[in-house]
Formats: structure tokens, C-alpha cells, sequence
């Protein structure tokens, strides 16, 4: 019995120890192997959608483009059969230059700076219809398409200037139609409109021609104004005219000349004023008159006056009281006074 247990004591002990103690070298290989296969596939396994941007998955040993979901931003973990492509969704710009052949056949240059981003809840019918590059197939070919249709229409002049306003229709009119195809276009911008140089100088020359005829045109207007205001001022003052004309008198007259006379006696200024030797028996008003170069011919005989000869002396001259004549005061003297060609001025007594 002893003997039994001896010889079964001496085998060998098998177990799952033994089994891995045996198997380390191999599953140390597996596991290099997967760790190679891990590091050479990382971004395909472990995908990373970053900010402004969005995932269209594509599985290819099931569904293929998953159009249902769109992974939006953060990590995702995918098997490496399967590709994720990444769409950028923010507003975009593209520089395009087109030429464009007017109605009478003349090439216009056209650089235009699009702005675009894709839609995001159609991103993925954009990848599995148009595909990454649909900035080459739909948007540019779109818009090509309406300038080519429409400037073809218009003269050279009409585009230089964008009269009416009909580039800014047609861009309009560009948008629309391609906003329709799974992207936004948010603006066309025109950079610049180029012509033959011969061509845009004699645009460019009309163009100032017009002007100088607005100029023109607005002057004649601002004279047409002036002469209705001038029309308008003249009825007025005909009117006062004529309102005036019904209610003044010759009485008023006078007395107005009267009133005048008075203001001036009362001035400081050297003067003679004789009532009643004008016509219609208004005063005459003599100044330096007095005061002219004597004539050796004509006879020096002047009335006396004041040194300041401000009025006639009472005692050549008496004023009647209707003002209407003048008399000597004694009926012995000399005849009534007459203005002499030269007089020389008395000196005070």
C-alpha cells in the first residue's frame, strides 16, 4: 500500500498552472502582435470629430453609409473595416474667376468669392450622393451655370456698372438655385468685373458724360426756381403797388415832403431850403451849389446868409403863408430872387 502512494506521489502534477507556465512565449507574441496591429490602426479605430464639424459613417461589411446618424463632435470608437469621413460645417469661402461673353459678344471677367457651409441634418445624404468634394461638382457648376445664362443677356455697360441693379439679381437668383443641393451658399461676393481695356474707357467716359449732364439738368432747375421766385417776388410787389396806388393822395405827398424838409432843417449838414420854389410848390434844397467857383462874367449878387448857411435872411426874403411863392419883403426893393450861375457867400454881420 505504501509502495502505491510512493509511485503515484512521484508522477507529474498537470494543471491550468502548468498549461499557462507552458503557453507564456506564445500569448507574449499574440500580444506584441495585437499591440503592433493597434498602433498601426489607431485612427481608424479611434476617431476623434473636432469642433465645427461633423462624422458620416460608413460600414462596409453591413448597412454601408449610415444616413440615419450623424456624429457630431467628441470620440468615437469604430471597428477598423469601417471609415468615418469628416465634414467641416463651418462657413467656407472659395475664390472663383469666370468669364462671361455679353450679348454682343464681348468677354467679361468675373473673380467672385463664395460663401458657403453644408447643411448638417443633410450632410450625410451629401456623402453618399455628391461625396467630400461637392464643392467642385455642385457649387461652383451651379453658379457658373445662372451667370453664364443670365449676364449673356445684358450688355457690357449694364454689367460694368450693375445698372438696375441686374448682377445683384443674378447672384440672388445663383443662390437660390444652389442652395437647393444640400449646401447653404450664405453670399456671392463680386471682387472685381473686368473688360477690355478700350471697352471700360469708353464705359468709363459715358459714365462721366452722364454726370456732367446731371449737372447740367440741376442747374437749369435751380434757375428755374430763381426765375419763379423772382416771378412770384414781382406779383407781390405789384400787388403792394397797386393797393398803395388806391390810397395815396397828393396831399400826403406833400405833407411827407413837409416832414422830410423838417428832419433836414433840424441836420447838421450846410444847406438852404427855400419853400415853395419847387414844382408842385415843394421845397428846394440847395447845398455846395453855393459854394462853386465864382464867373467873372455874371453879376456877384447872392442873398445874406448865415455863416453856417443854414437859412435865408428875413430881411431879403419873406415866405408867404401858402408856402407857394416868395416876395420881397419891401415893395421898393429888388425883384424876388433868382439863382445865379456863381454866388459868393455872405459873411456874418
Amino acid at each position: 500500500m505504501n509502495t502505491l502512494q510512493s509511485s503515484l506521489s512521484s508522477l507529474p502534477k498537470k494543471g491550468f498552472k502548468y498549461w499557462l507556465k507552458d503557453k507564456v512565449p506564445y500569448l507574449v507574441i499574440i500580444f506584441l502582435i495585437t499591440l503592433i496591429i493597434v498602433i498601426l490602426l489607431f485612427w481608424r479605430i479611434f476617431i476623434i470629430v473636432h469642433s465645427g464639424e461633423a462624422g458620416v459613417l460608413y460600414r462596409l461589411l453591413t448597412t454601408g453609409t449610415e444616413t440615419n446618424r450623424i456624429y457630431s463632435e467628441g470620440y468615437h470608437l469604430i471597428w477598423p473595416w469601417n471609415t468615418m469621413t469628416i465634414y467641416n460645417m463651418r462657413v467656407q469661402t472659395v475664390l472663383h474667376e469666370l468669364t462671361v461673353l455679353t450679348r454682343e459678344g464681348l468677354p467679361i471677367t468675373l473673380k467672385l468669392a463664395i460663401r458657403f457651409r453644408p447643411e448638417y441634418d443633410m450632410v450625410a445624404l451629401l456623402h453618399q450622393n455628391v461625396g467630400p468634394d461637392y464643392v467642385d461638382k455642385i457649387i461652383i457648376p451651379q453658379i457658373d451655370s445662372v451667370l453664364l445664362r443670365n449676364i449673356g443677356n445684358q450688355t457690357p455697360e449694364d454689367v460694368y456698372s450693375n445698372k438696375g441693379g441686374i448682377l445683384t439679381k443674378i447672384m440672388v437668383l445663383a443662390i437660390e438655385e444652389t442652395s437647393r443641393k444640400y449646401v447653404t451658399v450664405d453670399d456671392i461676393i463680386i471682387r472685381s468685373v473686368e473688360l477690355p481695356s478700350l471697352v471700360r474707357q469708353a464705359i468709363e467716359e459715358k459714365l462721366v458724360e452722364e454726370q456732367v449732364v446731371q449737372r447740367y439738368d440741376y442747374k437749369l432747375e435751380i434757375a428755374q426756381k430763381e426765375a419763379d421766385r423772382k416771378k412770384i417776388e414781382a406779383e407781390g410787389i405789384k400787388t403792394y403797388q397797386a393797393i398803395i396806388s388806391e390810397t395815396i393822395s397828393e396831399s400826403l405827398i406833400k405833407w411827407q415832403a413837409v416832414n422830410a424838409t423838417e428832419g433836414l432843417i433840424k441836420s447838421n449838414n450846410a444847406k438852404i431850403v427855400i419853400i415853395g420854389a419847387g414844382e408842385q410848390g415843394l421845397p428846394v434844397i440847395l447845398g455846395n451849389q453855393w459854394g462853386a467857383p465864382a464867373n467873372s462874367s455874371a453879376p456877384a449878387t447872392t442873398p445874406s446868409a448865415s455863416a453856417t448857411g443854414s437859412s435865408v435872411s428875413p430881411a431879403a426874403l419873406s415866405v408867404s403863408t401858402t408856402g407857394s411863392s416868395v416876395s420881397p419883403a419891401d415893395p421898393s426893393a429888388s425883384p424876388p430872387l433868382t439863382k445865379q450861375p456863381a454866388v459868393n457867400q455872405a459873411t456874418p454881420q
